[in-house]
């Protein structure tokens, strides 16, 4: 076992390994961003179908559309990330490409979750909000889309921002399907040199910088969300 200098160039430097590790970040974050985005809008669908069903007259549709929701939740809750991952690329999306299956399974995971962040930031939304809207004639949807999601947003942007960190973290499970991200680039590197060291703790101090910078981000943006509720 050579010195910490020469280890580090055998793991970074030479023939320009530290390429494993750009482009292994690069597509952690392409996946997690396409998959928050679609977690967004599963779990916005979702909340607004609970919701929807639980103050609304209730018809066959918004009940079949409420059983599967709850189908949903239930099942990728109560599943590991790895698994769903798997049975997406293995079994259900074979002609996928590895990307836009990890895209799509992380973002139904992060939806399944979400789902319940705006739940709860639509519930927290006061009632006189709804009847100023039925006030204008707004029926219950479009009450919701123009005048309570938006709101919503607003009082759940720190959870929201919290489920990107999380998503971050869950995509190193990527390489179960192909996919060099982060954590994959990092075992690429670790197979090639016969040394685990190095690469795996540049691997974790990557995702350490990346989550305290967001977390730094996530600090700022609740002081000022707290600044401008007091004005």
């Amino acid at each position: 076992m050579g010195s910490l200098s020469s280890r580090l160039y055998d793991a970074l430097i030479y023939k320009d390994r530290w390429h494993y590790i750009t482009d292994g970040l690069g597509m952690t974050i392409v996946i997690t961003l396409g998959a928050l985005v679609i977690g967004l809008i599963l779990g916005s669908v979702a909340a607004i179908i609970k919701v929807a069903y639980k103050n609304t007259k209730k018809n066959l549709l918004l009940s079949v559309l409420n059983f599967i929701v709850g189908i949903y939740l239930t099942v990728i809750r109560g599943t590991p990330t790895v698994v769903q991952l798997m049975i997406m690329y293995f079994v259900i999306w074979k002609s996928g490409t590895s990307l836009e299956v990890a895209i799509a399974a992380f973002g139904i995971n992060s939806g399944a979750y979400l789902a319940e962040v705006m739940r709860s930031g639509i519930q927290s939304v006061d009632r006189g909000q709804t009847e100023a809207g039925r006030s204008l004639g707004l029926n219950f949807w479009q009450t919701m889309r123009k005048i309570i999601l938006p709101q919503a947003f607003k009082n759940v942007a720190p959870a929201i921002f919290n489920e990107f960190i999380t998503l971050l973290k869950e995509t190193s499970v990527s390489g179960y399907v192909g996919i060099q991200e982060l954590t994959k680039a990092g075992d690429i590197i670790r197979s090639l040199t016969y040394d685990a060291m190095p690469p795996l703790l540049l691997v974790a101090l990557i995702y350490l910088v990346i989550v305290i910078g967001l977390t730094r981000i996530l600090a700022v943006i609740e002081r000022r969300m707290a600044e401008s509720d007091l004005r």
